[in-house]
């Protein structure tokens, strides 16, 4: 079993994760949207929306720290445990809370807004609930250990095996003495990456680079009255000739 949590479903999802990006951008490019809902419902999309972007990318920069980061590089450059462990707690508590109040608004709105609930597709729910149960756990897994409880050094557990797992060095071992809110919080986040290229998170790949070297779109009204001056035609009309110049001297 442990062969099968800690290695096996892990380099699975990977793949999946790296092979369906490649396969939906070669089959799909027309779907890799957000399918925004902007024009349906702007008000609880406007605190929803930043709450959860700011939060979630808190959360990822925590997450690349945490686990990617060892812990001997942060000791050269002055962060001791202590330091890192109350800076940890603290920011992550508050990015963990600020994403899934943003979250839980969106969730609302979609399902309460008519026109964006018939947006929503069966991949869009699917998402959404994997979404909330890795942030879930992961939040109660902080609060639990981090904050009320003694204290997880995940940084000589589950940071070792993630960077194991990079350099295809898996060491299982690692992960069996780790509390079960750690481990689902693992479990659920490997199985959103395996969803991730079948839903609308593709966008977080998206950069709208074409924009600074498209040519210039030329728009032209139909209104002929529009603007304070009178347009100009685009000939003379052709009116016929004085008698008097005609005649010869």
């Amino acid at each position: 079993m442990q062969i099968l949590l800690w290695v096996v479903l892990p380099y699975v999802c990977a793949a999946v994760f790296i092979l369906g990006h490649i396969w939906r951008y070669r089959y799909d490019k027309f779907g890799w949207t957000t399918r925004s809902s902007q024009s349906y419902e702007n008000r609880l999309l406007r605190w929803g929306s930043p709450m959860f972007h700011l939060g979630i990318l808190m959360v990822i920069a925590g997450h690349v720290v945490g686990l990617l980061i060892p812990r001997e590089w942060l000791y050269a450059i002055g962060i001791s445990e202590e330091i890192y462990h109350i800076g940890a707690t603290v920011l992550g508590t508050f990015a963990a809370v600020l994403t899934l109040a943003g979250l839980a608004i969106l969730v609302f709105r979609r399902r309460t807004v008519p026109a964006v609930f018939l947006a929503t597709t069966v991949m869009d729910k699917i998402m959404y609930v994997f979404l909330g149960a890795t942030l879930l756990f992961g939040t109660l897994a902080t609060v639990v250990h981090q904050v009320f409880g003694p204290g997880f050094r995940y940084r000589e557990t589950i940071s070792p095996w993630m960077r194991e797992m990079i350099i295809f060095r898996p060491r299982p071992e690692l992960m069996l003495e780790v509390p079960l809110l750690f481990q689902l919080h693992v479990i659920t986040a490997c199985l959103l990456f395996a969803l991730w290229p079948f839903t609308r998170l593709v966008h977080v790949f998206s950069a709208p680079v074409g924009y600074l070297f498209r040519p210039y779109i030329v728009y032209r009204s139909r209104d002929e009255h529009r603007g304070a001056q009178v347009p100009k035609r685009g000939w003379d009309p052709v009116e016929a000739p004085d008698p008097q110049r005609l005649r010869r001297p």
